[in-house]
């Protein structure tokens, strides 16, 4: 299924399962339905499973949004009280839609508890008191943390799955892998269709302790393994300790979950010559989350450390927020540089990450997807170098490879069902939910889209949009304007789209075209 076609659905008004492949657009969708739902003024909470992934959207954990917390069992009497709560009443009452990411990492039991409080405080009898339930993930990625003496569920599992009877919207264009080979090799891992080519191939990525690249970001299953590699590596440089302390504002327990969700540490330690990665999106500035970097020097009285890019961009980088946040108001916000050392990380705080190349010690994968996550996580099989692998670093939850094909089946039925339904009915299926949710027919406010959601996208058209401009690409500029060339083939010739290549003309001073 296109986005085209899952953002389609989704506008009808339909509980929508939205999952695909890492790389296949899911974010790059949802951000689309979220720009579709205030242009009309239709209120919607986005929340997500994990403190990380809630930290990268601004929002709550579902957790803290549904008022249940860390519970996975509660009591009529239980659930009462929270929805007794003013705060989590309201937002939940404000609500017409709910936005669950990374579900994947959600356990049955709590999608259940907050179906549950749904319905009690919205005082209805349809699941999750008549509120359209969108979740977002890819079950072949990090499962539910099984608490000790429980046992962990898929929230696919659940009651309330059951009973929300899902539209499945199984996007499959890819816009991270660039790599046919290397797409081939994740999706054997997902239809565990591994072959002995595959294995050949993977072992080849295989290196020795002699053989670790420079400057490249190294993958491990435990914490200790990467705390022991950051300070090793830090302690060898010679250079002066430059430390940065976060900042903070808001209730404690809102800001002891955003410091939970954030990539960036509450003390970061900083040398010249230190590995690092960024943390947060910042196209404007030359940086994603998860562009890799070296720092190169200070600057500043307040010493803020300067970054060259693997991709050759320099970057001052100072200091950036993360929030939570419901519409205009603000809850809780920290404030930190957006860089982490990133000699190594886990696994699990890589899901959500995009790199070019990583180093992988998948010897110790513990947990069904550790490995498919991982190996997802980069772009192309010349980037894959790995110091270890286990078989269980290419196996599959057997649940989830099971009930995968039954969500190929339902997305294929649900592409059918839309090619056959008449623009008129979308279109009267569309206006309906709108009027449904209290909004307004004509667009009340056009949104730009943030450019850092349909990034990627961009650059397979443009492979250098939104980069910082370099000298050397001034000057080719200036040459190609001044043989007269075509504002489309300047485009084509640097990479860039044609309104960058307009307006950097008119920087330059060059004659406006």
């Amino acid at each position: 299924m296109t986005q085209d076609e899952a953002l389609a659905i989704l506008r009808t008004g339909a509980h929508v399962f939205l999952t695909g492949e890492a790389g296949s657009g899911k974010t790059h969708t949802i951000n689309r339905y979220t720009t579709y739902l205030r242009e009309h003024g239709i209120d919607f909470a986005v929340t997500a499973s994990t403190g990380i992934a809630a930290t990268h959207i601004h929002g709550l954990t579902i957790h803290a949004w549904s008022g249940v917390g860390v519970e996975r069992r509660l009591d009529d009497d239980a659930i009462a009280d929270i929805a007794d709560n003013r705060k989590v009443a309201k937002r939940i009452k404000k609500a017409k839609v709910l936005i669950i990411d990374e579900i994947s990492m959600l356990d049955a039991a709590v999608f259940d508890l907050v179906e549950r409080v749904c319905r009690k405080v919205r005082k209805g009898h349809l699941p999750f008191g008549g509120l359209q339930v969108v979740v977002v993930g890819d079950f072949f990625q990090l499962p539910p943390i099984a608490h000790e003496g429980q046992t962990a569920r898929f929230a696919f599992e659940s009651d309330a799955w059951l009973w929300l009877n899902f539209k499945v919207c199984y996007l499959t264009e890819q816009h991270r892998q660039e790599d046919d080979v290397f797409l081939g090799m994740l999706t054997a891992i997902r239809r565990q269709s591994w072959t002995a080519d595959h294995q050949r191939i993977i072992e080849e990525r295989l290196i020795g302790e002699g053989e670790l690249p420079d400057e490249m970001t190294r993958l491990f299953s435990h914490n200790v393994d990467v705390d022991r590699i950051n300070q090793g590596e830090l302690r060898k440089l010679p250079s002066k300790t430059y430390r940065f302390i976060m900042a903070e504002r808001g209730p404690e327990k809102l800001v002891a979950a955003l410091k939970r969700g954030c990539l960036s540490p509450e003390s970061l330690e900083l040398k010249e010559g230190a590995t690092v990665m960024f943390t947060k999106n910042n196209p404007d500035e030359g940086y994603v989350n998860g562009t890799l970097g070296i720092i190169t020097g200070f600057e500043g009285s307040k010493h803020f450390p300067v970054v060259r890019t693997h991709r050759g961009d320099r970057v001052t980088v100072e200091p950036a927020e993360w929030m939570i946040a419901e519409g205009d108001e603000i809850f809780a916000k920290i404030t930190q540089l957006p860089l982490r050392l990133a000699w190594a990380m886990t696994i699990h705080k890589s899901q959500g990450v995009s790199l070019d190349a990583a180093v992988m010690d998948l010897s110790q994968t513990f947990e069904f997807g550790q490995g498919y996550v991982a190996l997802s996580r980069v772009r192309r099989l010349s980037g894959i170098h790995l110091i270890g692998i286990n078989a269980k670093a290419l196996m599959v939850h057997p649940a989830v490879l099971e009930v995968d094909v039954s969500f190929r089946q339902v997305s294929e039925k649900a592409g059918e069902d839309l090619s056959l339904l008449a623009p008129e009915k979308q279109r009267e299926l569309e206006k309906n939910f709108i009027l449904i949710c209290g909004g307004k027919i004509q667009a009340v406010k056009r949104v730009e889209k943030p450019v850092e959601t349909d990034l990627e996208k961009r650059r397979t058209e443009h492979k250098n949009a939104y980069r910082p401009w370099t000298g050397a690409e001034e000057t080719e500029l200036k040459q190609c304007f001044d043989r007269g060339d075509r504002v489309k083939d300047m485009a084509e010739r640097l990479g860039r789209e044609p309104g960058a290549i307009r307006a950097r003309i008119k920087k330059l001073g060059l004659k406006e075209i």
